[in-house]
């Protein structure tokens, strides 16, 4: 078993990728005055969707990447899948909004899942 070293720097990214939509969750309270919920207001329901999307997926994703790379997973693959996730959480933040017109909404979306069942089966499949 090793020690996880690559899922470091896509943990690291993800977590600031995480506080930036933190952020613009807490200015818009800020500058609504909406303390709780969405207080009926669409842009605040966006920000409050596109961090909450985010904390839905990514610990997850994380969770399995640290336990492939520990089972010796090649660091490449974990690149892939961690270099992947970073970029489908962004298509999916840029994308998110009141319409379902944006096409990095989907890919982000699909990516994401991509990512998630990918390393999923591989953990499976390590396991065995």
């Amino acid at each position: 078993m090793t020690t996880p070293t690559v899922t470091l720097l896509y943990a690291g990214l993800l977590a600031i990728l995480s506080m930036a939509l933190s952020f613009q969750a807490g200015r818009m309270r800020a500058q609504t005055g909406i303390s709780l919920g969405d207080g009926g207001n669409e842009q605040m329901l966006v920000a409050m969707r596109r961090h909450a999307n985010f904390v839905e997926y990514v610990p997850m994703i994380l969770i399995l990447l640290v336990l492939l790379e520990m089972n010796e997973v090649g660091a490449l693959a974990i690149h892939g899948l961690g270099g992947a996730l970073v970029v489908f959480r962004i298509c999916h933040a840029i994308g998110l909004g009141p319409s379902m017109q944006s096409p990095l909404r989907g890919i982000g979306a699909a990516g994401t899942a991509l990512v998630l069942v990918v390393s999923a089966v591989w953990a499976v499949i390590t396991f065995f």
